[in-house]
């Protein structure tokens, strides 16, 4: 199998620049880690960095059994690394059979970068650090700061527990098919956050609900989390985009403790 034939019901862009893909692969640090996952190696851009790397021993995740083949093709020294699953629908710790640290790096196919960021929060136990490349705004949003027009529910969330850069831009033009958008690569190092001083399940739902309604004050967006909110909470007069990670820890104490005067009383 000479080539592969991008499928788009999988998003592939396969990355065709040697360089970029070098550079993408030297932005993990990889500190104390000592297990590596590829999400989706497609013809292997990344492939021969990682594979002729001796700090680390990389497991290659390809869910396309077309991709997966012409890997084990093109890299025969890939044997006994590659699996043949989606990323998405198993847990980290099936790939290396312990609980060492881990760190996550791909090419991410874009429609589904934010579903692998969401699965690498749920291992946050785990994953030390990612180093993704996906479409430049995702990107973006990811590491943007609190007063940001593209800070969200997905930088919140991930912010909570990682520290976040963007480090750099890549063309559309190399990549085969050229995608519409450009893409960005971004790093997230794990912080030093165990869990937060909140109830973390409420801490979702209070970011979630508050960015659903961006363009609301936090006093009427979060009406259906709270039985009846206080309007001398400064708090409450704020956009959802106003607060840091902080800031929602905070929100969470005051809906949590706002639901249980209410259940009190009645």
């Amino acid at each position: 199998m000479k080539h592969l034939i991008p499928k788009k019901a999988l998003g592939q862009h396969f990355l065709n620049d040697k360089n970029i893909a070098e550079k993408i692969v030297s932005s993990l640090k990889a500190d104390g880690i000592g297990h590596v996952i590829e999400v989706g190696p497609g013809m292997g851009a990344l492939t021969p960095f990682l594979l002729r790397e001796q700090r680390f021993d990389t497991r290659f995740v390809e869910v396309d059994r077309d991709a997966a083949a012409y890997l084990e093709t093109r890299f025969p020294e890939i044997k006994g690394k590659l699996i043949t699953a989606d990323f998405l629908r198993h847990p980290l710790t099936d790939y290396f059979g312990d609980e060492e640290p881990i760190a996550v790096i791909g090419n991410f196919p874009y429609n589904i970068s934010t579903q692998i960021f969401f699965k690498i929060l749920d291992h946050r136990s785990l994953v030390k650090e990612v180093v993704g490349m996906l479409q430049k705004e995702v990107a973006e949003r990811i590491a943007a700061p609190p007063g940001s027009k593209t800070y969200g529910i997905t930088g919140v969330l991930l912010q909570a527990y990682y520290n976040i850069e963007y480090l750099f831009t890549v063309h559309e033009n190399v990549f085969t098919p050229p995608p519409k958008v450009k893409s960005g690569v971004v790093r997230l190092t794990r912080n030093t956050v165990k869990s937060l001083p909140c109830d973390e399940t409420l801490f979702v739902r209070v970011v979630k609900t508050a960015f659903n309604q961006r363009r609301k004050m936090l006093g009427n967006s979060l009406k259906s989390l709270l039985p009846s909110p206080r309007t001398d909470n400064p708090m409450l007069t704020k956009r959802p985009e106003q607060l840091g990670v902080p800031e929602f820890i905070e929100l969470t104490h005051y809906v949590e403790e706002e639901n249980k005067k209410s259940q009190l009383s009645d």
